[in-house]
């Protein structure tokens, strides 16, 4: 006998709970069809009970029971809940004695792991785990989409017949349908939310509705989280190897610890091999990489050819102790000069490994450093390039303790070893006092006064090509005192539509004359006089060399803004006022009483145009001697960079670490359709006679060209890219190089 629908309350709709063990009377009305509005609260009263697990409960706008089959039929925004499983549905009948549930219109089904599916019907046990579905619609909770004729869920795995899965949208901006730019067709596919894969069974991949290739054996991760399994393959072809397959293999060890493998495949050499292996620990985290081959290889200084094992590895890490303290480190080395540029790797000419000990507190510092260099430069000597072990470095801040100001106390050392080359020692200790100013219109005033003692202890210092680097052996001492004012007044107003600051600047400097060139010279070679040290206190870099003159160092900044420009805008120089010679080499734009002139301005305009440029004039013909321009215009889609460089510093011809040169850097990336761009960049060395006398160069010497296009859309990536390179070096060889790039979101592993 079947009752009418009960009605629904005024204000929300019935909720029920029903134990499997209990009678229909637990919580629903009798067959009685004199059931009054008391016995319809009373049911609505019942809540349900979640320490039971066998225990059902849904909400429905209608209800009706057939107590005589123990049939229950609900009607209207129907929902379902047992033990983590959710059911909704238009209409859902259910026989408490077959167990049997069936559900029709707009069925969803949602697991313990939060999957969603959708169907027209989908009959199920009453657990709402097993059962079979028609017409089904998988959402996963990476917001990959399953979909097939039919399936089955047999222990909460679904077992889907003629499926479909893609990643891709379904439907474009408009709410309109689409084919998905890719996807997956299957005759069998399994998913298992307790391991949260997806496996499938001759699967074939379509891209752009068309059959690409076969996936046998395919399984990804359903989840969010990757899990084992192979990666997409890259495809490419090089002068130096041949065509190349690179085929992956990703291993999830646990949530804190991967391992990537690959085994690269080549048509001209042997294969290559290379792991990464990544862990988070509970107070840091550190990875490595390796690589290794074995296979003929030409050494760039002598030209022999010989076969042997190669490799590269690197690593890096940082771990976290109590007290503020912290141990870093990283590591690079190769088996050769050329491996590295060979396979593509990295195209650094000097390979740096350290490791540092430090311990950071508000108001002091402390570390232990350690660094170690490898070169693959052909003209370098590997017995020549130092080791710094160790550098121990330690500062301490005191605030107000003199008429106001801050003292940091330093203390530092320094071994610098060679095999075979000139050994350096360093020690040294200093005081600086800082005392910063404004006064009643506006000025800003620093003052400065630093105190410092140095000892060396030098040998093999002939061994040093460069004599201004070699410095006297033996002990070495040297006191040094400076002092300093630094004068700026802004002037603040409105200008151009916008916001002005107009800054002139005066600096005065006092060091007395102090031992310079009998100190070895090891981390101050690199100079060069620029906006960003013209108003330093020692314009060298490092420690080793420090500028002992009285001088006066003048210029002015300037900024403006408006809605859509901002501009900022340096330009100084300075003058010694000692007749003294300058401890300066030619060629740094401070070798003459008055320096060059320095400068520096940054443009943008909205997001469309950024525009730098650093130089410096000569101080007499206000020549060029450096040219730096950065320049980037267009859209985040379509755009143009351009760099430029060029030194003409008319330095001397000894001093490789000043050397003149000029260079251009193009790059450009245009966008032909929504998903569609085309990129290509090139670097060419201009450098001639006219930077270099003693170079053959025409002035005109390529270096890399490269050229390609890619597509990407918000489920797929793809490219081809094709790279020249001009500047042989060993074994690996000037020529093309062809790189095929393609990657599914949602499909990695």
């Amino acid at each position: 006998m079947l009752l009418a629908p009960l009605p629904l309350m005024a204000l929300a709709p019935a909720v029920f709970a029903f134990d499997g063990a209990n009678d229909a009377q637990a919580g629903i009305a009798h067959k009685n069809t004199q059931s009054n509005s008391a016995d319809l609260n009373a049911a609505q009263s019942v809540k349900p009970n979640n320490d039971k697990e066998d225990q059902i409960s849904f909400s429905a706008d209608n209800l009706d029971y057939d107590s005589e089959n123990d049939i229950i039929t609900a009607d209207g925004n129907v929902n379902l809940y047992r033990d983590g499983y959710s059911l909704f549905a238009d209409q859902i009948i259910w026989n408490r004695k077959t167990g049997e549930v069936n559900a029709i219109g707009n069925v969803r089904s949602v697991d313990n792991m939060g999957n969603s599916a959708f169907g027209d019907n989908i009959a199920l046990t009453d657990s709402l785990k097993d059962g079979a579905i028609e017409n089904l619609l998988v959402i996963l909770e990476n917001g990959g989409r399953l979909a097939a004729q039919k399936g089955s869920r047999v222990n909460g795995r679904l077992f889907l017949d003629s499926a479909a899965y893609t990643a891709c949208a379904v439907v474009d901006s408009h709410g309109c349908d689409k084919n998905p730019t890719w996807q997956i067709n299957a005759r069998k596919v399994v998913f298992d939310p307790d391991k949260k894969r997806v496996r499938y069974e001759g699967a074939v991949v379509k891209l752009f509705g068309l059959p690409l290739l076969p996936l046998p054996g395919l399984s990804h991760p359903a989840g969010i989280d990757a899990g084992s399994g192979f990666l997409v393959p890259d495809i490419g072809y090089d002068r130096n190897n041949g065509a190349e397959l690179t085929i992956p293999y990703y291993f999830r060890i646990s949530d804190q610890r991967d391992l990537e493998v690959a085994a690269s495949l080549y048509t001209e050499t042997a294969p290559l091999i290379r792991a990464k292996f990544r862990s988070l620990e509970k107070n840091g985290a550190f990875q490595i990489q390796a690589y290794g081959t074995f296979g003929d290889r030409l050494s760039p200084i002598s030209a022999v050819e010989d076969s042997g094992a190669r490799g590269y590895i690197e690593g890096s890490g940082s771990f976290y102790y109590p007290d503020d303290w912290k141990i870093s480190g990283s590591l690079r080395l190769s088996s050769d000069r050329t491996f590295l540029r060979r396979y593509d790797i990295s195209r650094d000419d000097l390979l740096r490994s350290n490791i540092n000990i430090e311990n950071i507190k508000q108001n002091r510092y402390f570390s232990i450093n350690g660094w170690a260099f490898q070169t693959l430069r052909s003209n370098d000597s590997q017995s020549e390039v130092p080791i710094a072990l160790p550098e121990i470095d330690y500062r301490q801040i005191f605030n107000s303790p003199i008429m106001g100001g801050t003292v940091e106390l330093q203390a530092n050392s320094l071994l610098i070893a060679r095999p075979e080359g000139q050994d350096t020692q360093r020690a040294f200790a200093s005081a600086k006092w800082q005392k910063s100013i404004v006064t009643n219109m506006g000025q800003l005033i620093d003052f400065t006064l630093l105190g410092r003692t140095d000892i060396y202890h030098s040998s093999d210092n002939l061994l040093t090509d460069v004599v201004l680097y070699r410095g006297a052996s033996g002990w070495q001492s040297r006191g040094i005192f400076s002092s300093a004012v630094d004068i700026k007044w802004p002037f603040i107003g409105k200008a151009f539509g916008g916001v002005q600051n107009i800054t002139p600047r005066v600096q005065i400097v006092a060091t007395p004359f102090d031992a310079n060139l009998s100190i070895p010279n090891e981390d101050s070679r690199s100079l060069e006089l620029e906006t960003s040290n013209l108003f330093a206190l020692n314009r060298f870099a490092g420690y080793d060399r420090f500028e002992d003159s009285y001088r006066i160092t003048y210029g002015v900044d300037w900024s403006l803004e408006t809605k859509n420009v901002q501009v900022n805008a340096n330009l100084g120089q300075s003058y010694r006022l000692s007749n003294r010679s300058s401890i300066f080499p030619d060629g740094t734009g401070l070798a003459n009483k008055v320096s060059d002139f320095v400068g520096r301005y940054d443009v943008r305009f909205k997001d469309f145009l950024t525009l730098s440029q650093r130089f410096r004039l000569d101080k007499d013909s206000f020549a060029v001697r450096r040219n730096e321009v950065d320049a980037t215009i267009g859209s985040k889609e379509t755009y143009f960079q351009m760099g430029y460089l060029r030194l003409n510093r008319n330095n001397s011809l000894q001093l490789e670490d000043i050397a003149d040169r000029e260079e251009i850097r193009l790059g450009a990336r245009v966008k032909i359709g929504k998903f569609w761009s085309i990129f290509g960049s090139t670097n060419i060395d201009l450098t001639g006679q006219e930077e270099d006398p003693l170079t053959s160069a025409d002035g005109y010497e390529p270096i890399r060209h490269r050229l390609g296009f890619s597509y990407d859309d918000d489920c797929l990536s793809f490219g081809l890219t094709w790279r020249r390179d001009y500047q042989p070096s060993g074994d690996a060889r000037a020529g093309n190089s062809f790189l095929f790039r393609l990657a599914f979101r949602n499909l990695g592993v």
